[in-house]
């Protein structure tokens, strides 16, 4: 029979929701009962461990189930913030290619057990470029808020490292949790880790990264969802771009887009007097969705704080200039 010891560590490694700990443990407990001479039920008890093992494995990619980060790797919290979205794409204004890129990510993440029977994978892991504020970020989000999972931001000022081969092992460390926490892993600021490797600067500890980054994400073969999100795209070494399965290109909104997310702004408000959205499109040209955004929330705030029961279309006109300098 298990020792004590194994016994209570099996029940604390289960109480502490560590699927890893809890199976290197039952591991321990069947080896230890085929040294003692009992083959037969070490045999039942490794049988049983791989077959329990392998079906909590596709549950949890089946039903996009994320693992709270927990013993032995809370060195994680270092590297990743967590948390739960609550948008969806549909909660975004997106281009309408750029829409219908993440629409068919999301439909392949959705139906991948028919995928897996073909022997095929669904689209996993994107390049997002663009200017700042066009909603690199919030993808990363709406994509986890559609399929039910975390997003894990890294945090890049906690990966990089002063010393030769920590920022690897770090790195290493992350790619092995996307196999054991099911998550939408966001690079945000993706230069910064992804310039080319032929530049003069950071030779050091960032080309290592970066060549260690390349090879990890070639061997990836969890279900997890990459998102590298970067602002300046040419600054990225070329060998990266084939890494992805998608690259998308977030433009500045159009001038029909600038009316939808003016339109979803400041929905259940109404403006004193009536809006030509064509001339305020006009006004809002060259913004990104961000300071759109927050022109429209400014107006709003405005007409709280003077009391009024209505939008100044005056306001919003002048929020939006404010923002084009």
């Amino acid at each position: 029979m298990a020792a004590a010891d194994h016994i209570k560590s099996l029940i604390e490694s289960f109480g502490d929701a560590d699927e890893a700990r809890f199976f290197s443990i039952a591991m321990q407990i069947a080896a230890s009962e085929s040294r003692q001479g009992h083959s037969n039920i070490a045999h039942e008890l490794k049988s049983l461990i791989e077959k329990v093992r392998k079906e909590r494995s596709l549950s949890n990619i089946g039903h996009g189930k994320t693992i709270s980060i927990s013993t032995p790797k809370r060195e994680l919290n270092e590297l990743i913030d967590v948390f739960q979205p609550k948008i969806k794409l549909g909660d975004m204004v997106l281009d309408p290619t750029v829409k219908q890129s993440l629409e068919k990510l999301v439909n392949e993440q959705s139906k991948w057990e028919i995928l897996r029977k073909h022997n095929l994978h669904p689209r996993r892991k994107l390049l997002l470029t663009g200017a700042p504020g066009t909603g690199k970020t919030m993808t990363a989000q709406a994509i986890a808020g559609e399929l039910g999972i975390a997003v894990y931001i890294i945090r890049l000022d906690g990966l990089m490292s002063k010393f030769m081969g920590e920022s690897i092992a770090k790195l290493r460390m992350i790619f092995d949790a996307m196999q054991d926490h099911r998550a939408v892993y966001l690079f945000d600021e993706f230069d910064s880790i992804g310039s080319h490797r032929d530049q003069g600067q950071d030779v050091g500890e960032v080309k290592r990264v970066l060549n260690s980054f390349l090879i990890n994400i070639e061997k990836d073969q969890s279900n997890s969802i990459i998102v590298a999100a970067t602002n300046l795209p040419d600054a990225l070494d070329k060998a990266l771009f084939r890494r992805f399965d998608d690259i998308i290109h977030y433009p500045l909104p159009e001038k029909d887009q600038v009316t939808a997310i003016i339109k979803k702004s400041t929905r259940g408000y109404s403006f004193s007097t009536k809006v030509n959205h064509k001339q305020l499109a006009e006004l809002a040209e060259g913004l990104n969705y961000s300071a759109i955004v927050k022109a429209c929330e400014e107006t709003i705030k405005e007409m709280i704080l003077s009391g009024k029961e209505n939008l100044e279309l005056n306001i919003l006109r002048q929020a939006l200039s404010r923002r084009k300098y």
